[in-house]
């Protein structure tokens, strides 16, 4: 890949850390006072890494969504999660559930009881991909994938690895089906490993480091662990090389943007204002539904 195909660096911003659902804290590159949005991305949310003590292990209780899907991709611990369409389920270190909430949905997010019990490390990412006006109202859907079912490529010199969520890396597509065309992929560079990744012309595209630290596109930027690096829209790839001698390893992430208006309130994002009271007047008549209580 020729530099004049390799995207520039156009800005590098620290998370910020604010607390979430019942008390935990999160990494939060976005949305902050720095960058709102990132269209079609409205939230990156890293929660951890931290160690939990037994009994301590703090989650999302039930809480609505329309108009977006919602991303979690666990790398440690263990989450259940049941909403008012009757679904529920475990999420275990490596996997990811994929909910499109369209049209809406009562959800929650909760340690599991047995590492409620035994505690430990905790560590994931929420991502929020917003919906196209033509799917905001969508019957909501579940995408669930476990660990040993997400594709995985090495590159020729097994110097970089990648876990490919969303879109297409090192020559292995994707398992998953998205309604916006995104890329979402988890890297690793061993020492002195150099990434050439073809990214879509059209694409919004940032990368977001889980660990290590790295040299980031076509005039080599510097980032390093809980920074979001956001890449300029010339190009139609990415260079990142790991110049140290520990493993890099990063989130890659890129869009098409949906360049619809986006009005946002907590867990709804439709396109008017309108259509947010209306989000919150179903929510509050119960139109949305419940997750009955464990056991009913």
């Amino acid at each position: 890949m020729s530099t004049t195909q390799t995207r520039p660096v156009a800005r590098v911003f620290t998370a910020a850390q604010t607390q979430e659902g019942a008390g935990f804290y999160v990494n939060r590159p976005f949305p902050t006072r720095m960058l709102m949005d990132f269209d079609p991305f409205l939230l990156l949310d890293e929660m951890g890494p931290m160690q939990v003590e037994p009994g301590e292990a703090k989650g999302a209780p039930d809480h609505p969504h329309r108009g977006f899907e919602t991303v979690t991709y666990l790398l440690a611990g263990e989450m259940e999660h049941r909403d008012s369409q009757g679904h529920a389920g475990k999420l275990t270190p490596g996997d990811v559930q994929w909910m499109t909430a369209g049209a809406g949905v009562i959800h929650s997010e909760m340690p599991s009881k047995a590492f409620q019990e035994r505690g430990g490390e905790m560590h994931g990412f929420q991502l929020w991909v917003n919906l196209p006006r033509v799917d905001k109202m969508m019957t909501p859907r579940y995408q669930e994938l476990p660990a040993a079912g997400i594709p995985v490529a090495t590159s020729d010199d097994g110097k970089v690895s990648v876990r490919v969520i969303a879109g297409e890396a090192l020559g292995t597509k994707a398992a998953i089906e998205t309604r916006t065309p995104i890329l979402y992929q988890h890297f690793t560079l061993q020492p002195q490993a150099v990434l050439e990744q073809s990214v879509p012309a059209d694409f919004n595209v940032f990368a977001y480091v889980v660990d290590g630290e790295g040299q980031f596109g076509a005039e080599p930027t510097a980032a390093k662990k809980h920074q979001m690096v956001v890449f300029g829209n010339e190009g139609e790839g990415v260079t990142v090389r790991n110049e140290s001698d520990t493993p890099l390893s990063f989130l890659l992430i890129g869009g098409k943007p949906l360049g619809e208006p986006v009005a946002r309130y907590g867990p709804f994002v439709m396109n008017t204002e309108g259509e947010i009271r209306q989000a919150i007047l179903d929510f509050q008549a119960g139109r949305m539904g419940h997750i009955p209580a464990t056991g009913a």
